[in-house]
């Protein structure tokens, strides 16, 4: 099945002082250069989620599109619009802040997908789920705009209503790490 992939970079980025995460310098080019070259080998072709700096976010190359949903409503409203603009039967769904993602990521969670006829897969370390790195059918669609209708705005909301499936990802819980603050960043900068 194909498979299009889709980059969170839409948020407010609040515990970053307001800064587009994405856009900020890691290891001298932007975050989600990194993120792009780990997610889009995985993928048949990616959408960029963004609110600002579309422009910028276009010179990387994917489609750029922004939240159906005014005002910056979170990943679900990201995730609303890259299943609408996708025209691939799966969307798999990735942070612009976690620039060492899995390589193995979507293909696992296809396999466990397929398996198990799920609406969703989930990557989980331990006992915690990580709810942006996800692979959706795209039949949900119509349940997600259910959701935000209803003012829900909470991604594990919105899946204890859809056939999940968690993957864990134990083996390669470093892959999740996200740069949330200027402080994670710099301590990133060295690591690998």
């Amino acid at each position: 099945m194909l498979v299009s992939g889709l980059v969170l970079a839409g948020g407010r980025a609040r515990r970053f002082g307001g800064m587009d995460k994405g856009l900020m310098p890691l290891r001298g080019r932007p975050m989600i250069t990194h993120v792009l070259e780990r997610f889009a080998p995985q993928v048949d072709d990616v959408l960029i989620n963004a609110n600002r700096n579309l422009e910028t976010y276009r010179s990387f190359g994917p489609r750029v599109i922004e939240d159906e949903l005014q005002g910056f409503a979170g990943p679900l409203a990201g995730i609303q619009s890259g299943l609408a603009a996708s025209g691939h039967p799966l969307l798999a769904t990735v942070p612009c802040d976690s620039p060492w993602l899995p390589g193995d990521l979507v293909a696992r969670l296809l396999g466990a997908l397929s398996a198990n006829q799920a609406d969703a897969a989930v990557a989980k370390l331990g006992a915690r789920r990580q709810p942006v790195f996800a692979l959706y059918r795209r039949s949900v669609l119509a349940a997600l705009k259910r959701y935000l209708a209803g003012d829900g705005r909470k991604v594990d909301g919105w899946l204890a209503t859809l056939n999940v499936i968690e993957v864990p990802f134990d083996d390669e819980a470093e892959a999740f790490a996200n740069i949330n603050t200027p402080e994670d960043l710099a301590r990133t900068q060295g690591s690998t």
